[in-house]
């Protein structure tokens, strides 16, 4: 189990949030008024869900980016955007993990939209 997020070791939602994590330091040093809010909700297990969440929120928009992995699909990472205050559509875009998971200065297409959410939060749009 690792100590730093609290999941376990080689899980794809562990490499994401590894990535994210990695990408919202960069976007805090390109964009200073953004404070991108991630979150990862690890423990759905427990009331039948079996699946990883993590949402990446710009609080000053409302926008919400939301990604899931679940155990039924290895390797693949469900995403959505939507808003904070909106329940999420039942439709979701997928990446394979690792894509989402990659940390390199080339991001795939879809994370490319990710980025671009994230840096566009002060616009409120």
């Amino acid at each position: 189990m690792s100590q730093k997020h609290g999941l376990e070791d080689n899980t794809p939602i562990k490499q994401i949030c590894e990535a994210v994590e990695e990408a919202h330091a960069q976007i805090q040093a390109d964009f200073d008024h953004i404070n991108p809010v991630v979150g990862v909700i690890n423990r759905m297990r427990n009331y039948g869900i079996p699946t990883d969440l993590m949402t990446i929120d710009c609080l000053k928009s409302g926008r919400r980016i939301l990604i899931a992995v679940h155990d039924n699909k290895p390797g693949i990472a469900d995403y959505q955007f939507c808003r904070r205050d909106e329940d999420p559509a039942d439709e979701f875009a997928s990446i394979a993990a690792s894509s989402a998971a990659r940390s390199t200065p080339v991001w795939p297409p879809e994370m490319i939209f990710i980025i671009y959410d994230l840096t566009n939060c002060s616009s409120g749009a």
